[in-house]
């Protein structure tokens, strides 16, 4: 019997209304809430999100979680099980910071895959104040995903990009489309 394959959706709305067993949030290093994504997920999630975060930094991450890394809280009042946080790097022209970026990736469904998350929403990270451009953010997601997927074919149903505007939403069809 052939195993199922993982589906990568796109869809074009809130992430913060997406019923799936993992939400990644598009994080600060503090864990203690921002604007963008961050804001909106600890707005809608409500204090035990932030009341984990506050845990979280008392006990291991006190200088905040580092760029590129991941770690899960509760989701609180979001129709998910879980809140994957994730540090995304601040777009450079001057370094090269893509490892980072897939390693927002990685990590994430890394955790997602050890607490059993099936289903999991990635928000364009770093696409909004972190200045990424959404192009190569989204080629960046997508290949990462991919890749991931690939290693470990049985460890998710489906993952989920949900993205903000026309122009974000055209630029991950188009890493979707190419192969």
């Amino acid at each position: 019997m052939s195993a199922k394959s993982t589906s990568l959706t796109l869809i074009q709305g809130d992430i913060t209304e997406q019923a799936v067993d993992a939400v990644v949030n598009a994080a600060n290093s503090s864990l203690l809430g921002g604007g963008g994504v961050d804001g909106a997920i600890h707005r809608r999630g409500g204090p035990e999100i932030l009341n984990e975060c506050r845990s979280l930094r008392a006990a291991q991450y006190g200088r905040g979680l580092p760029t590129g890394r991941a770690v899960a809280t509760t989701a609180g009042r979001l129709p998910a099980r879980w809140v994957i946080h994730t540090v995304g790097p601040v777009h450079s022209d001057s370094e090269d910071r893509t490892a980072l970026l897939a390693s927002c990736y990685t990590q994430s469904l890394q955790v997602a895959a050890g607490l059993g998350a099936r289903t999991v929403a990635f928000p364009a990270i770093s696409t909004g104040v972190y200045r990424w451009p959404v192009e190569d953010a989204a080629r960046t997601a997508v290949a990462t995903v991919r890749a991931a997927v690939a290693a470990s074919p049985d460890a998710f149903d489906e993952i989920r990009f949900v993205v903000f505007d026309d122009r974000a939403r055209e630029a991950y069809e188009a890493a979707l489309a190419a192969s």
